[in-house]
């Protein structure tokens, strides 16, 4: 009996394999808020991301770790591995920054997860800094400046023509106070007297 209650308390808690996993998530969770909060989040201020990539981050560490110890037909990791691959939002198009993050985050977390005792610490946290100081490099140093867009509608259509594109470049700085370099045309509408028009902007 006192061989079956130690056997059944390991099938409760197992404290080596606890252990394991905590001590993973940790590095996982460490490199994951330096990611999303201390470089993503000052570059880009939209609390919605940050939650997605959190949410995706630690969900998928804990699927990739935990099914790592079930032994799963080829077919069914294919087939979890292509639900992973057509994952999107129906409601809103990520746009490509936001959906590279959303790829950076679910590649840090299947690579904490699915490492067994083949792959070192030291390598395993080398990959994770690795991972994070390219990141922070190609997003805070490199490409620190920031291109954003507005779509306006503008009513001094005599001003679109592309001899006095400065002059309305200086207008629209003027009136929208806005660091503009460039726009484009995108439609003019003769019988209102007003063209839509995409500005672009640098914003650090």
């Amino acid at each position: 009996m006192e061989i079956f209650g130690i056997e059944l308390f390991k099938d409760f808690f197992d404290s080596e394999g606890f252990a394991k996993l905590m001590f993973k998530f940790g590095i996982n969770f460490f490199f994951l808020f330096i990611i999303v909060r201390l470089v993503y989040y000052r570059v880009k201020d939209d609390k919605d991301y940050v939650f997605t990539f959190f949410m995706f981050n630690i969900l998928t560490f804990f699927i990739c770790f935990l099914l790592r110890k079930v032994p799963m037909e080829m077919g069914f990791a294919l087939g979890l591995f292509a639900v992973f691959g057509i994952l999107r939002y129906r409601t809103e198009a990520i746009p490509i920054r936001q959906m590279t993050y959303l790829f950076i985050v679910i590649g840090v977390s299947m690579v904490n997860a699915l490492s067994n005792k083949s792959i070192s610490i030291v390598e395993l946290l080398f990959t994770n800094g690795f991972i994070t100081l390219i990141t922070y490099l190609i997003d805070r140093v490199w490409f620190q400046s920031l291109e954003l867009k507005k779509s306006i509608t503008y009513e001094k259509i005599h001003l679109i023509v592309p001899e006095k594109e400065d002059e309305l470049i200086n207008d629209l700085k003027e009136r929208t106070g806005l660091p503009i370099h460039a726009v484009k045309i995108e439609k003019i509408d003769f019988l209102r007297d007003t063209a839509s028009i995409t500005i672009f902007y640098n914003q650090a």
